[in-house]
């Protein structure tokens, strides 16, 4: 569904990545672990359009967007859930959750979808009135997944879903997670807790600063020597 080749961003004169390579197949889930400032958040920008490649492309169901506006590329199918949540705050859960599908027009399936979103999310529903300001963190998380999901997508991509959460609701992100695939939408996951990312994960990219150091089945990553002493804690 999805081909990084070769693909190059700077931030000013300072490369952020290096010639990467992913393929991301039609179903499950792929997963791009690293350190801080590996360039795996600016990879996810770049799928959305949101930064500028120096080098590359990037193709979509057979589409190159690395040259499209970030609309253009929701447009296409690919759903972007940021790393901070970033809800609005001063809309209620049921309006975050409507402006996901803020480039669609077919009414009734926008409705359907919400009521869809809202039974998958039972705690949405049951604060859709409320500014979103007021959730907890992991309730704003799912607003988040849910205001994706919103604009119908074919694939997602999620940056850092357990960042900040309790134990309890990383099991419940990665429960949600889990759904979401098994509804036919397949998943880029970026994740700090690789130890979750990798039990998540069909196939698994390892990036250190802006390139591809490992890259495998996600259960052999698990097992990798390196793997497990620099990113599962020996």
């Amino acid at each position: 569904m999805l081909e990084i080749r070769n693909l190059h961003v700077h931030y000013h004169k300072v490369a952020a990545l290096k010639g990467i390579d992913i393929t991301v197949p039609n179903d499950g889930i792929v997963t791009i672990i690293g350190a801080n400032g590996a360039g795996k958040s600016t990879t996810l920008r770049a799928i959305s359009g949101l930064v500028p490649i120096s080098q590359g492309e990037i193709v979509f169901s057979g589409k190159r967007i690395d040259r499209l506006a970030p609309e253009k590329i929701v447009g296409l199918g690919v759903a972007h859930v940021p790393e901070g949540r970033r809800v609005f705050p001063n809309l209620t859960v049921e309006e975050n959750l409507r402006s996901g599908a803020f480039l669609r027009s077919d009414k009734a399936a926008i409705n359907a979808d919400f009521d869809d979103v809202v039974r998958h999310f039972p705690r949405l529903k049951e604060r859709r009135k409320q500014w979103a300001r007021s959730l907890s963190g992991g309730e704003q998380q799912m607003l988040a997944i849910g205001r994706a999901l919103m604009s119908r997508p074919k694939m997602l991509i999620l940056d850092e879903p357990s960042m900040g959460l309790s134990p309890v609701m990383v099991q419940e992100v990665a429960r949600i997670i889990r759904d979401i695939v098994e509804r036919g939408v397949p998943v880029v996951l970026v994740e700090q807790n690789a130890e979750m990312a990798l039990r998540l994960a069909r196939f698994a990219y390892v990036l250190e600063t802006g390139s591809i150091a490992l890259k495998g089945p996600a259960h052999e990553l698990h097992d990798n020597e390196h793997v497990r002493r620099a990113y599962l804690g020996g």
